[in-house]
């Protein structure tokens, strides 16, 4: 895959479920993937804003800017293994874009509960 300029995933850096999760994706990569903490970057320079990234995760490729299911669709595209590069492919496609959708909603919801989260990663709730 031709990129331009490095791979950039934008993630929630106060929650550990988040880290551990841009540490393992970073390490395994095909390509090169810095990784940045919301919280400890500007993300204008990405065009987002701080409102938007911590609302969800993004993944910058190519000049193009991907968030939440998206951006794990592209960053699974991005592995070594072809099977996670399918299961990306996968989750661009209708009807299971879908539920990825609701998957990464669920997952961000009860990042809190899954391994390595916090009280720290539990999201304010909606309102």
């Amino acid at each position: 895959m031709r990129t331009l300029g490095p791979a950039t995933l934008i993630f929630d850096g106060d929650c550990g479920f988040c880290t551990s999760a841009a540490n393992f994706v970073v390490r395994r990569s095909a390509v090169p993937v810095v990784a940045h903490a919301w919280q400890l970057t500007d993300v204008s320079r990405f065009g987002l804003t701080e409102a938007q990234t911590a609302e969800r995760v993004y993944f910058v490729l190519g000049g193009e800017t991907f968030g939440g299911h998206l951006a794990f669709a592209y960053l699974l595209f991005i592995q070594r293994n072809w099977a996670l590069k399918a299961l990306g492919w996968l989750m661009t496609v209708p009807p299971l874009c879908w539920l990825a959708s609701i998957g990464y909603a669920l997952v961000a919801r009860f990042r809190h509960r899954l391994p390595g989260g916090t009280p720290a990663c539990k999201l304010p709730p909606a309102g």
